[in-house]
């Protein structure tokens, strides 16, 4: 399991957006099978594109997400602390969003 990013990131605060990288993939890939089955489709393209993150009792990590040509979803994930096992857990899942829309926080 990767380590959270936790470079520049202020406690309750969520980040400004970022390019995606291998780590930040690495998380989308771990829920993409709830996020399949919270929108009951199957993606063949699923590519982070950008993510914030923010520090409570754990991480917070909102990601968009290319899932085909012009198509985009944004994806909420909450990760454990380390020493709580690093667990991570889908929060949220937005769908019908553009590459230009920025990435605000899901509230359920």
């Amino acid at each position: 399991m990767t380590e959270p990013k936790t470079m520049d990131m202020m406690c309750g605060g969520w980040t400004e957006t970022r390019d995606a990288d291998k780590e930040t993939q690495w998380i989308c890939d771990q829920v993409k099978s709830l996020v399949q089955g919270k929108t009951n489709k199957i993606y063949q393209e699923y590519r982070a594109i950008k993510y914030r993150s923010q520090v409570v009792a754990g991480f917070n990590y909102l990601f968009k997400v290319c899932v085909g040509g012009p198509s985009y979803i944004h994806v909420q994930v909450y990760q454990a602390l380390p020493c709580h096992g690093g667990h991570l857990w889908l929060s949220g899942v937005q769908e019908d969003k553009t590459h230009d829309e920025p990435l605000e926080p899901i509230s359920n």
